[in-house]
């Protein structure tokens, strides 16, 4: 028989002592009276601004913090009872700020830890790439046995997806998916392509998917997990995807990890996606990769949705991918670049399609792609162009496709009337700042020159000033460094006494090991042989050493993972590591020179002679030799 409330908190309380002066405190109210009562099934929202407690009331009702005063049930089984209270409702205090209690009631929280979790806000959970919600609530699951293993969560659940998109496929061919099949010939899809997409139909039921897995032994709590089913508000669960053609959403392993379902009638959202699960993410994975990066073309075609991919490969263009409900992320352009150096961008010509690859160009560029934009004339996607002009037609403008500088130069212009003597100034400048980006002075000579011409003045003056926008951006980059230079090294220092570096120098290389191996946790193979022990910090080697285990055990690599290893105080400089800036590109590159540094200053603590520190550079002067030499 379980309690009407799963959570009741009576005027909880969490003071802390801050020192005031010699050998005197004052406490701080950090959470001050809170009371509420959560039912099971409902969900209680505390608002308020970063700093109000928030966080807090959540560490308190966990024991993380142990609370000042008040009251904490759970499940109608005490877990804290702080007593002493003063005659105003006040938890008692000493001249110290300190609870003065009598008998406090407090219970062993471990069996409760099992079923109460918290999820940690930024900046635990901004890492990138970012940690899903459901991941960080799947690990309670590992750290608990409630699963043997993760691996063996992640096979459960990709196990019920193959099933369910065997489901879906069933119906689409059957009765059930007269409708949906109907759509997908009018759209011009034959059974090869219906049949390479494992295209299917969910029916118009609230529960055809759960009768069908749970009549194959599966939970209704496991199909939770996955994303199939939603739980409605009177706690009853029913299928997430109901009358909808269903696209199956595949990894570059081939597994199915989600599905994306198109609806027949009016009702919104049009395309729904399943949610972040511990298999899937939208912000790393892309429809239609598995297919793609075996493709012979040489460059990926970026599209919009599903429909543009399946209507390109169709047509022949078999490195067409689509993003999955959001916008390219650096992820993806990561993800791409494993498998293409160059990407077309071929969205809708609308306003949303060109804002859209504006934001796409400079991730793609980052991760080393060579990026080109193809403008849609005559139609407003490639699935329309196709069916109205035919595939050369769209192969005619795929190999015309524009360079990112001249696409961008062309929506700059589009702002302006360049009739207009002040606008065309402005259009100027604007261009002027695009091209003070541009590394190669070629390319500013080149590109300037287009716009020159664009705005009728002379290739000069166009060159002027770029390269006054040019020395401009110097003077900013320069005071910047200069800013990070003269910062003092204490401003490097973890804020707690007790984790200060010893050696600035090394702890920074370690901080950026870390931060690579959290960003690419692919990197977690590429170390060299380097432990923790080889780290100046204690700290920063426990950590490494944890995720290396955790990576060797095919793990989620997370700050959020190592919450039970770490204290409060460790787990906010941690936190505060992974959040200093960090580029992914030329990843392996830094990564070396993290670890030579690590190295070098190793041998320099070790007292070991000149000859080994040289022998040392000159294996870092080899390294960087030979990456030089292999760039293209």
């Amino acid at each position: 028989m379980h309690a009407e409330y799963l959570v009741e908190v009576e005027h909880l309380k969490q003071y802390f002592p801050v020192r005031t002066g010699f050998a005197k405190t004052t406490p701080l109210k950090a959470v001050d009276d809170v009371s509420f009562a959560i039912k099971p099934g409902e969900t209680l929202g505390l608002v308020g601004e970063s700093g109000c407690g928030k966080t807090t009331v959540g560490r308190s009702l966990l024991q993380l913090y142990e609370p000042t005063g008040g009251r904490v049930k759970f499940d109608g089984e005490v877990i804290f009872d702080g007593g002493d209270l003063d005659e105003n409702g006040s938890p008692k205090v000493d001249k110290d700020g300190k609870p003065v209690r009598s008998k406090p009631h407090t219970v062993n929280m471990l069996p409760y830890r099992k079923q109460m979790q918290m999820v940690f806000q930024d900046p635990y959970s901004s890492l990138n790439p970012r940690m899903t919600v459901e991941d960080i609530i799947g690990e309670p699951l590992d750290v608990h046995k409630l699963y043997s293993n993760k691996a063996e969560r992640r096979e459960k659940i990709l196990e019920m997806n193959k099933k369910a998109a065997q489901a879906f496929y069933r119906w689409l061919n059957g009765p059930e998916g007269a409708q949906g099949l109907d759509y997908l010939r009018r759209r011009g899809l034959s059974r090869k392509t219906l049949t390479r997409f494992g295209l299917g139909f969910a029916p118009d039921s609230w529960d055809a998917l759960i009768r069908e897995l749970t009549a194959q032994g599966y939970d209704k709590r496991d199909l939770l997990e996955c994303g199939l089913v939603v739980k409605g508000q009177n706690g009853r669960g029913y299928d997430r995807f109901r009358n909808r053609v269903m696209f199956p959403i595949i990894d570059v392993r081939g597994n199915v990890i989600g599905f994306g379902g198109r609806v027949m009638d009016d009702s919104t959202p049009k395309y729904l996606n399943s949610p972040d699960t511990p298999v899937y993410n939208k912000s790393r994975n892309l429809f239609a990769l598995n297919i793609a990066k075996t493709s012979k073309e040489g460059r990926v075609i970026l599209t919009e949705g599903y429909m543009d991919t399946i209507a390109l490969h169709q047509a022949g263009f078999d490195s067409a991918v689509a993003s999955l409900g959001t916008s390219l992320t650096e992820e993806h352009a990561q993800l791409l670049s494993r498998y293409f150096k160059e990407a077309v961008i071929s969205y809708d010509g609308d306003g949303a399609g060109i804002a859209a690859a504006q934001r796409a160009i400079p991730l793609l560029e980052k991760a080393g792609l060579k990026v080109r934009v193809l403008r849609m004339q005559g139609a407003k996607d490639p699935d329309e162009l196709i069916k109205k002009n035919g595939p050369e037609a769209f192969r005619r403008l795929l190999d015309q496709s524009e360079n990112q500088v001249d696409y961008r130069l062309a929506q700059i212009e589009r702002k302006f009337d360049l009739t207009d003597d002040v606008q065309k100034i402005a259009f100027l400048q604007e261009a002027a700042q695009l091209l003070s980006t541009l590394p190669s002075p070629v390319e500013r000579e080149i590109y300037g020159g287009h716009a020159a011409q664009t705005a009728g003045v002379s290739p000069e003056t166009m060159a002027l000033e770029v390269k006054k926008a040019f020395q401009q951006r110097l003077r900013k980059e320069k005071k910047k460094q200069e800013r990070r230079d003269l910062a003092p090294a204490v401003n490097q220092q973890p804020q707690t006494r007790e984790l200060r570096y010893e050696n600035i120098r090394s702890a920074l290389a370690e901080e950026g090991v870390i931060r690579l191996l959290l960003l690419d946790p692919g990197l977690a193979w590429e170390m060299g042989g380097l432990t923790g022990k080889e780290f100046s910090s204690p700290l920063l080697g426990r950590v490494f050493d944890l995720l290396m285990d955790r990576a060797g055990q095919h793990l989620n690599l997370s700050l959020p993972a190592l919450a039970g290893d770490l204290t409060a105080p460790e787990m906010d400089h941690m936190a505060r590591v992974a959040q200093k800036p960090e580029s992914v590109a030329n990843s392996r590159r830094s990564l070396s020179d993290y670890i030579a540094v690590i190295r070098g200053e190793g041998l320099k603590r070790s007292g070991q002679s000149e000859e080994a520190l040289l022998l040392a550079a000159q294996k870092k002067n080899l390294e960087k030799k030979a990456y030089m030499e292999e760039k293209p």
